[in-house]
């Protein structure tokens, strides 16, 4: 008997080593609208981490799309780079139908693409603020769009907003401010529209985190870590566990919220 209870003991220790690695994105396939660079690189590597398929999308950078998806497969996962600029709507859904296509399905979605228009609102070009319209908000609605009708029922839609939505306290961010604003109401509507599908909606609103598009070094560092509870600039990797948590089944019960996550800068 003592002999059983050690091989019963020894079977349920390897058993729970086995359960503390899975991987709890198993088996989902999804797709991050610019995930090339910066938050949206740190996402498509988490997911892929927790064993997600993951096709994403970039605008221009060949290389580092490419580096990306080869870096995701030299760790055992699994990335397909595609090209597509954001404001284009037909690029858009074709590379949602390219993901469902080589990958057989999508289960999660992120809108991560996004412009930075900054100047004030009495020079800004008409042509920025169309820019930034196309891909913040129409880039969304589009993904949005054709996702949920490839997506299946307990899916995630996540999107990638700003914690400047809520507070913009400095000058010249307008129309940056409003197209993340657009968000929230995007999200909303969503979550009811797909609510009955068991499709979950949800906006990420980072602060300040070091990108290339706002590095912890930048000339305006020092002013935007003033205005925070925390000292210091976000981590990609930061944001992107964020977004894993909701894409995950832990979350099947948050939808139409928009979640700050920003070293306290809105508090």
């Amino acid at each position: 008997m003592e002999g059983i209870a050690r091989l019963v003991s020894m079977i349920d220790e390897i058993w729970s080593r086995h359960m503390s690695k899975t991987k709890f994105l198993q088996g989902k396939i999804a797709f991050v609208q610019g995930g090339s660079r910066g938050i949206g690189a740190a996402i498509v590597r988490r997911l892929a981490a927790e064993g997600a398929a993951v096709g994403f999308s970039y605008a221009s950078s060949v290389e580092k799309a490419e580096a990306l998806a080869d870096e995701v497969r030299a760790a055992g996962g699994r990335a397909y780079a595609i090209r597509a600029d954001s404001a284009d709507e037909a690029a858009v859904r074709q590379a949602l139908r390219d993901v469902v296509e080589r990958f057989g399905g999508l289960d999660i979605l992120v809108n991560n693409a996004g412009v930075l228009p900054w100047g004030s609102i009495e020079a800004l070009p008409l042509e920025a603020f169309d820019r930034a319209m196309a891909i913040n908000v129409r880039s969304v609605f589009v993904a949005s769009q054709e996702a949920a009708r490839h997506i299946g029922d307990g899916g995630r839609i996540i999107n990638i907003g700003s914690v400047n939505a809520d507070r913009i306290p400095v000058a010249g961010g307008a129309v940056y401010a409003m197209s993340k604003a657009a968000l929230v109401g995007l999200t909303k509507g969503m979550a009811r529209d797909l609510g009955p599908r068991h499709i979950t909606v949800n906006n990420v609103q980072p602060g300040p985190v070091d990108t290339d598009m706002n590095p912890a070094d930048g000339e305006s560092a020092a002013r935007l870590r003033a205005l925070m509870a925390l000292d210091r600039y976000g981590r990609a990797d930061e944001i992107a566990g964020l977004v894993a948590y909701l894409a995950g089944p832990e979350a099947g019960y948050v939808t139409g919220a928009s979640l700050n996550i920003d070293g306290g800068f809105s508090a």
